[in-house]
């Protein structure tokens, strides 16, 4: 081995030798992307100055557990190795309640009376993960209960965990668990998911479960109830996966600003799960942001080959040809709601299986999405989510360990440092504020 002369040419070799290190790593970086060295450069310096936030990732049920470790580097696409490895600031951990809609056998059933209580059962599953991960990593990770709390233990080097709420189903009719909810933690609560519920309809309602379009005509008087709830308890109302009939009926009773916490804008593919312009523009003028999602099937419509393939089989179900996209991604055919069981599991596990074959969608897909956003609501309104843990995921964006390529992207489409800070985070924070500023006292509330 050979020795330095002198031990200043040993403090001038060590900076020397980190400086090949971290170029040698953007090298990598560069070439695992295909974005320019100076590029990812510039994107792993400003992931290292800015806050950013993903506005939506799921928390699986055993997540935590042997083999999915919070704190090691393990098979999902969060955990805070990759996050700390990402940089990325913190996200909203969602606790999400919705009982499978498959047995053992691969076979559905429908909802039954205790599929509340199962639902209540898989959001406290979910609580206590997020929960005994602050307990268990004190040093790593944080709750946010509030935007200055955010910023700081983005300030103190910690993950920052936003707690969101997704699916009123779990809740039954009862607004008090909207009180109870946040006094434990939750920051933002969406109404709907797949299938119409008692407070809302859907965008996606299931025929199997018998839903049908605008069932409710938008929200029921318990959800138009909820809507004034959450003002006052200072809760960010999300309008992903809404009915359009909703959507709007949020926009005209809220007295705060909406997040489309995981969505696209319809241009890209025109599903009702998407967002139409008109909608995105009601959420503009609430002052609100669209976390634009990366969701492959969201940014991208499907390719011919994926089509003739669920044609095919919608041939050997005596369906007819694909009439839209919708049903394309889901089985949401009507007459879905006559079939007996077994011959919908097939249909739909089979359809399932054509998707997972589609080829994903890339970060070029991602920002043609934003962009689009970008010109028709303005940078002031538009944010980023990535669905991780239930489908979210593009070419170069697989894990929260590679958000530095989703700013790469924003660089290269000559999106400024400070646009990007708005993007990643800087906007979610606005609205948050001016959610809770507009809260009203507890006192007021106890004494409804």
């Amino acid at each position: 081995m050979i020795k330095p002369r002198s031990k200043k040419a040993l403090y001038i070799g060590l900076p020397l030798l980190v400086a090949v290190a971290a170029g040698a790593a953007w090298l990598v970086w560069s070439y695992s992307s295909g974005y320019p060295v100076k590029v990812m450069k510039q994107a792993t310096e400003l992931q290292d100055r800015i806050i950013s936030f993903d506005s939506h990732i799921t928390v699986p049920l055993t997540f935590g557990s042997e083999g999915s470790e919070a704190d090691k580097d393990g098979p999902r696409q969060f955990d805070l190795a990759k996050a700390n490895r990402g940089r990325l600031s913190g996200a909203a951990l969602t606790i999400f309640g919705w009982p499978e809609m498959w047995n053992g056998n691969n076979a559905p059933h429908k909802p039954t009376a205790g599929f509340v209580d199962e639902a209540r059962n898989q959001q406290e599953v979910r609580y206590k993960i997020i929960t005994g991960m602050v307990r268990d990593f004190p040093n790593q990770v944080g709750i946010a209960y509030t935007p200055d709390d955010f910023r700081r233990l983005h300030g103190e080097g910690k993950f920052a965990i936003f707690i969101s709420m997704l699916n009123a189903y779990p809740l039954g009719d009862d607004l008090d668990q909207l009180n109870l909810w946040t006094a434990r933690g939750m920051r933002m609560f969406g109404f709907s998911y797949v299938g119409n519920n008692s407070w809302s309809d859907s965008s996606r309602p299931l025929p199997f479960f018998n839903d049908s379009p605008d069932a409710l005509d938008g929200l029921s008087d318990i959800g138009k109830q909820a809507v004034q709830r959450l003002n006052d308890l200072g809760v960010i109302i999300d309008v992903s996966q809404m009915s359009t009939k909703a959507l709007e009926q949020v926009a005209q009773l809220s007295r705060t600003p909406m997040v489309a916490s995981h969505s696209a804008p319809r241009a890209a593919v025109d599903i009702p799960r998407n967002l139409s312009d008109k909608e995105m523009q009601l959420i503009k003028q609430s002052g609100g942001v669209v976390q634009v999602v990366g969701f492959g099937t969201y940014l991208r419509p499907l390719t011919q080959k994926t089509q003739d393939k669920l044609n095919a089989l919608r041939a050997r179900f005596d369906l007819p040809p694909l009439p839209n996209l919708h049903v394309a991604l889901m089985p949401g055919d009507p007459i879905i709601a006559a079939w007996p069981e077994q011959k919908f599991g097939q249909y739909a596990s089979s359809l399932y299986a054509i998707l997972d074959e589609e080829p994903k969608a890339t970060l070029k897909d991602l920002g043609d999405a934003i962009d689009y956003t970008v010109r028709k609501i303005g940078i002031d309104h538009v944010g980023i989510a990535s669905d991780f843990n239930d489908g979210g995921g593009v070419q170069g964006w697989d894990n929260v360990s590679e958000i530095r390529n989703v700013t790469a992207e924003l660089l290269q489409r000559g999106y400024s440092e400070a646009d990007i800070a708005k993007l990643w985070g800087g906007n979610f924070l606005r609205v948050w504020d001016q959610v809770q500023q507009a809260a009203k006292p507890v006192a007021s509330l106890s004494a409804k």
